[in-house]
């Protein structure tokens, strides 16, 4: 396969969805490469610096994230020096595309696959600036999301940039769902509940794989875990099991009360997913 003729893959969705499990399967593939989330396109895009998304410019936050993503993440800090002084989002996107696809073949990979929940919320950035790009959607039972967010934040408050709320949890399923709802019909989008993947991991793979382009290889099944551990960052309490397991319900009921747990099944009640699977 050459790496030109497939464009790069995005796995996206609310945090705590499973994406770091369907990533480490997917890139338990010998053609799929994939590293530790970027987290490019959330510093990138200038979200509260008006004139600089006016002008098309990068945010000033991206310089400090990409130098920590490169020299201390995966300890790539020569790739630093790849980045054009010209500060538009055109002009980095298209080298980081490059740097990705290089370290791509460097695996002698043909696929590029990024993993970044929140590029959900992204997803208008990254079609404009990446050409011919995937998207593979995970969605997960809100409830189950919304206590995993609350643990882990309240656990981890500093990499997650601090604990929030349960209204704060809600929001974010609620949001990455209408961001899925948005964009799903298109041909170039594919959704994929968690409940299915770790019921039928072979069968939602298969999917998957045909969706990508490749054939399905034993390996997304066997090695995983081991890949998981490389893309894992444990510090923020993304950890992967040796063994698939659906753990819904579990933390729903262990952290909240009934006031609470009655509480957020009605905020999202409200959210409609008929429609989402295609």
């Amino acid at each position: 396969m050459n790496l030109k003729s497939n464009p790069p893959v995005f796995l996206v969705g609310c945090p705590r969805s499973g994406t770091t499990l369907l990533q480490s399967m997917l890139a338990a593939h010998p053609e799929i490469a994939s590293f530790r989330e970027s987290k490019f396109f959330l510093y990138m895009v200038p979200e509260y610096e008006p004139r600089r998304r006016a002008l098309g410019l990068v945010s000033r936050q991206l310089k400090r994230r990409l130098e920590k993503y490169f020299k201390d993440e995966i300890g790539r800090s020569e790739m630093l020096q790849r980045f054009p002084r010209i500060i538009f989002m055109s002009c980095y996107t298209r080298k980081f595309m490059n740097i990705m696809n290089f370290m791509t073949e460097e695996q002698g990979k043909s696929i590029f696959l990024e993993k970044t929940p929140d590029h959900i919320y992204k997803i208008e950035y990254i079609e404009k600036f990446v050409p011919g790009v995937r998207f593979i959607h995970l969605l997960r039972n809100g409830a189950d999301v919304v206590a995993s967010l609350y643990e882990v934040t309240n656990k981890y408050p500093k990499p997650w940039a601090g604990a929030r709320t349960i209204d704060i949890c809600i929001d974010y399923w609620v949001r990455a769902v209408e961001s899925s709802r948005k964009y799903i019909y298109k041909p170039n989008h594919i959704l994929v509940r968690y409940e299915n993947l770790v019921e039928n991991p072979r069968s939602v793979l298969k999917e998957l794989c045909e969706f990508i382009g490749v054939e399905f290889n034993e390996k997304m099944l066997r090695d995983y875990g081991v890949i998981g551990t490389q893309l894992s960052l444990e510090h923020e309490g993304r950890v992967i099991s040796q063994s698939i397991q659906n753990a819904n319900s579990k933390k729903f009921y262990q952290l909240f009360d009934e006031a609470q747990r009655q509480y957020i099944l009605g905020q999202l009640s409200v959210v409609n997913l008929d429609g989402l699977e295609r």
